[in-house]
């Protein structure tokens, strides 16, 4: 009766041990250090960059926008914009035109009126 006790027991073991090693071999982009690799930095960079572009596009594209003294930062569909506008009225066509981007999941609109 005490080895099948012992026999359970380690079949028991070796199961959980066995699901721990499955979960341990997730599919996401991560490596085994919890990483993204190289490769995967650089695609997530260059999505940024082309995002950064499509926003910065839309904001020179809007009627009644200013944007030379605006700054675009993106980054895994999050834009931030900043720097200043000379009307308040401006701050709110910045955003909409930013959100109208295809890509944007958000926007952080730090821009400041100008005092010239």
């Amino acid at each position: 009766m005490n080895q099948n006790r012992v026999i359970r027991l380690a079949a028991g073991a070796v199961i959980v041990l066995a699901s721990l090693g499955a979960h341990a071999q997730g599919s996401d982009a991560a490596g085994a250090s919890g990483r993204p690799s190289a490769s995967d930095a650089k695609a997530v960079k260059a999505a940024d960059r082309a995002l950064q572009k499509s926003v910065v596009r839309a904001l020179g594209k809007t009627k009644g926008l200013r944007a030379t003294t605006i700054t675009v930062r993106a980054r895994n569909g999050v834009v931030t914009l900043e720097g200043t506008v000379p009307e308040q009225s401006q701050v709110g066509l910045a955003t909409q035109a930013a959100e109208g981007v295809e890509g944007v999941t958000s926007v952080t609109n730090a821009l400041t009126l100008s005092t010239l």
